[in-house]
């Protein structure tokens, strides 16, 4: 039998990868609305650095340490306070690993050939991981061992989430009620960052903007952003410019702004460097006082991970009950 929640609120699964730094992109694509979302107190939220997922990417010690110790900062510093959501490894809880498998045993290899993942990666190279093709029952395993409601994604990531639902119908179906059927909660408000270049935000473009920059790297970011106009607005508008300004400064501002300094692109990249100053400037001293305290960091880490072992061991031995390895 499913568990009854005692109280209203819904559970909230979110999980990153540990494979680099994130951009401001990141942050207003879904950084942001983690924190939103927290702080509304509608939600029981876990927010999991996917470490295992990111050995698709990464297969070096120093560096996976690296990584995952600076994703954590990073949600530290953006306001993830572990005092109302739970923190935590992929890697710690090995009852994710373990349903995995059991997951593995009901899906066949047409099904998972279907994934967008997939695709794009056997369109750029022959031999493929099974870590990147079997990555679709790993987040479902991800996603369904905490009775998860709502998993907020971008309208490009759905896939991922009916794959889990997929999935959780199907085993509902053979071994008997089971699991909870999450639902994906779309970010529908959230725009594509353009990059420096005018093409999507992104590292492997190498367009981006840290989110964590300093004032310097900021000032050479900024005056590098490709300025078409006459796109939004009206002439004189540089277009990407004013689309990473209005995601840190409201539109009656911006339009006092961009009509008084139309036409001068330069006047108008310093405005946003100044207010992208601002903007960041409380976060990466934040980031930094917390970089000073891994051990602390660690503790976190180490803390959320027991959290979440416990919920997710709860759920597996509901499933290992009910495939009948576990005598009742």
């Amino acid at each position: 039998m499913l568990a009854k929640k005692t109280d209203a609120k819904k559970i909230l699964l979110s999980g990153v990868k540990p494979t680099g730094r994130p951009h401001i992109g990141n942050y207003f694509g879904a950084m942001k609305q983690f924190v939103d979302l927290l702080n509304t107190g509608k939600y029981d939220c876990y927010f999991m650095i996917a470490d295992y997922h990111g050995l698709n990417f990464i297969q070096n010690a120093s560096e996976m340490q690296k990584n995952i110790i600076e994703l954590a900062i990073d949600y530290l510093a953006i306001g993830l306070d572990p005092k109302k959501c739970v923190l935590f490894k992929q890697s710690d809880v090995s009852a994710h690993t373990e349903l995995a498998w059991i997951f593995d045993t009901i899906t066949t290899m047409p099904y998972l050939e279907r994934a967008h993942a997939f695709k794009d990666a056997s369109m750029k190279d022959k031999e493929i991981s099974v870590g990147t093709f079997n990555y679709p029952m790993l987040m479902a395993a991800d996603i369904l061992l905490y009775d998860t409601d709502i998993v907020p994604v971008g309208q490009d990531q759905k896939q991922h989430v009916e794959y889990t639902r997929d999935t959780a119908q199907k085993f509902n179906r053979i071994f008997g009620e089971t699991f909870k059927t999450p639902e994906a909660f779309i970010l529908e408000d959230v725009k594509i960052v353009p990059g420096t270049d005018g093409r999507k935000m992104s590292k492997s473009y190498d367009n981006d903007i840290s989110l964590f920059a300093t004032d310097e790297e900021i000032q050479k970011a900024v005056m590098t952003i490709v300025t078409d106009s006459g796109l939004t607005g009206g002439i004189g508008i540089p277009t990407n410019v004013y689309a990473i300004h209005e995601l840190i400064r409201d539109k009656e501002y911006l339009d006092k702004l961009y009509t008084e300094k139309q036409g001068r692109y330069k006047d108008l990249k310093e405005a946003l460097i100044r207010d992208l100053q601002d903007f960041i400037r409380p976060l990466r001293d934040r980031r930094e006082k917390l970089a000073k305290d891994r051990k602390k960091v660690i503790k976190i880490l180490e803390k959320g991970g027991k959290q979440a072992t416990k919920k997710a061991n709860e759920i597996l031995a509901r499933a290992k009950k009910n495939i009948g390895v576990i005598f009742k």
